[in-house]
């Protein structure tokens, strides 16, 4: 792409991050919203960023600053979401060839429900792209000093989920290692 246009957050909107059928807006996918609903509860994921290309792909970005911040508690869900939280993330692993794995709605969920959210966007043929950004040399969070420390984390997250790290949807996960000393 030559151009990226940032959905949000924006100075414009109070820097607002969306999640559920706010973020499908967002990123142009409003008529998505009652199938999200059958797949996910309300109070999913909440976007770090969200952004579009100029060839129309959609960015839906996820920050770190340290590698601990990968290691997400379970979900929260209670008896009437969490069953339908279970199916979507078995769906998602199931098409992304998961075998032997942790169960995903209590360990990575972060990450488990981002993949999922790709995959049901990807699904229903939208050109979506999980953008997974690792900071490095974040020496106010005690992040990691080089790239490749993100990357073994994720080899690591991907081994509990039972994931190689070639998968069907890994072609549209993005990895970027934006370096904080930089950017001061």
């Amino acid at each position: 792409p030559n151009a990226i246009e940032w959905l949000s957050p924006l100075a414009s909107d109070d820097y607002a991050e969306y999640r559920d059928a706010e973020f499908l807006q967002r990123i142009g996918a409003g008529d998505l919203a009652p199938d999200l609903a059958k797949f996910w509860p309300q109070r999913g994921p909440q976007w770090d960023a969200l952004a579009r290309t100029d060839r129309g792909d959609l960015l839906l970005i996820e920050a770190k600053a340290h590698i601990g911040e990968i290691l997400s508690p379970g979900t929260q869900a209670g008896d009437t979401s969490r069953p339908l939280i279970e199916a979507s993330l078995a769906q998602t692993a199931n098409a992304m060839g998961a075998q032997p794995r942790a169960a995903w709605s209590d360990t990575l969920f972060q990450l488990a429900n981002r993949f999922a959210h790709l995959h049901f966007l990807r699904s229903h043929n939208r050109p979506a792209w999980l953008v997974l950004v690792g900071f490095i040399r974040d020496s106010d969070m005690n992040g990691p000093e080089t790239a490749r420390e993100w990357d073994v984390a994720y080899e690591v997250a991907m081994h509990v989920m039972g994931l190689s790290m070639r998968h069907p949807l890994s072609r549209y996960v993005i990895h970027v290692h934006p370096d904080v000393a930089l950017l001061i």
